[in-house]
């Protein structure tokens, strides 16, 4: 027989899976779009822990999907191209040669180490990026700088999302990991998108329970730099009326998190990528981390409360 003293250091670890108990249900045969980057993508730890998280999202009955971009790993095969990096309105500039090696690094280098990562735990992840059955379309972008719109190169605005291969990947029982590059609507090549924005669409476009952004931070801040208050909760509106001020890193990180919410997704979330194992402290724990969007709340009245 075991002994008691045994029993009650097993204990906790009862009482952490019963509190999980509620989310479990509540998430089961959900789908969650997790955007992985920032330091959780270059730490070797994180990495992995990272990959655990996703395994364990989906034998807890979820079904995640990954989007990833690359932007360390782009920068430095970019210098040992001898390609400059340059950056205009918080987007690098993607010029043709520039977009061969970003393709090679995002499809050939990022998704299979994260493909590889996945499927340590059994055959799961398959890699694909947007280009592949039209999973993600998209035209030229021109950010407006000072007045006037500017060319960036082969950057890509998201026109269209076809989720037929990611669903049926998820039918499948599979894991997708997307690299963020689109197809071009209106010529023969291939875009470089905004992972963060990437991430969003394929959110709304899959009607996801929740959008997950992984960050280096730990959440939206209430008055950065005065303050390091998180928010934890907000609605869209109330996201909307802070999109101005915000740091032109959060911005497309927060901007995803609006289009997502207001695309049907219940919730969408930013959550500190530096700690291990973060995503599951999000999803499946009372108090959660990060900032937390939902939508509006709707008015009461016949139709009942809205998602509070």
């Amino acid at each position: 027989m075991s002994s008691p003293t045994r029993k009650h250091t097993a204990l906790p670890k009862a009482q952490i899976l019963i509190e999980a108990l509620p989310w479990l249900v509540r998430h089961n045969g959900k789908t969650v779009v997790i955007k992985f980057g920032g330091n959780a993508m270059v730490d070797e730890d994180l990495k992995a822990a990272f990959a655990q998280d996703v395994v364990f999202l989906h034998h807890a009955g979820l079904k995640p999907v990954v989007v990833h971009g690359g932007g360390p790993q782009i920068s430095a095969a970019l210098d040992q191209h001898g390609i400059v990096s340059e950056f205009k309105a918080g987007l690098r500039v993607t010029t043709e040669d520039a977009m061969d090696v970003v393709r090679m690094v995002l499809a050939g280098q990022v998704q299979r180490e994260l493909v590889g990562l996945l499927n340590q735990h059994g055959p799961l992840a398959v890699g694909l990026t947007g280009e592949d059955a039209h999973t993600i379309t998209a035209t030229k972008h021109q950010p407006e700088i000072d007045g006037e719109l500017v060319d960036i190169g082969r950057v890509g605005e998201i026109t269209a999302i076809d989720t037929g291969a990611i669903e049926a990947l998820l039918a499948d029982g599979r894991i997708p990991v997307v690299s963020s590059i689109a197809r071009s609507q209106d010529d023969g090549h291939v875009y470089n998108v905004n992972a963060d924005t990437a991430a969003a669409a394929l959110a709304a476009a899959l009607g996801a329970e929740t959008l997950m952004v992984l960050t280096d931070v730990e959440g939206l801040y209430e008055d950065w730099p005065n303050s390091d208050e998180v928010i934890s909760r907000l609605t869209a509106s109330e996201l909307e009326r802070l999109l101005p001020d915000l740091s032109s890193g959060m911005v497309p990180k927060m901007e995803g998190c609006l289009h997502a919410v207001r695309g049907g997704v219940t919730t969408a979330r930013v959550i500190d990528g530096r700690v291990q194992h973060s995503i599951l402290l999000e999803i499946f724990t009372d108090e959660g981390i990060g900032t937390m969007v939902v939508a509006d709340e709707k008015p009461e009245g016949p139709g009942g409360q809205g998602e509070s």
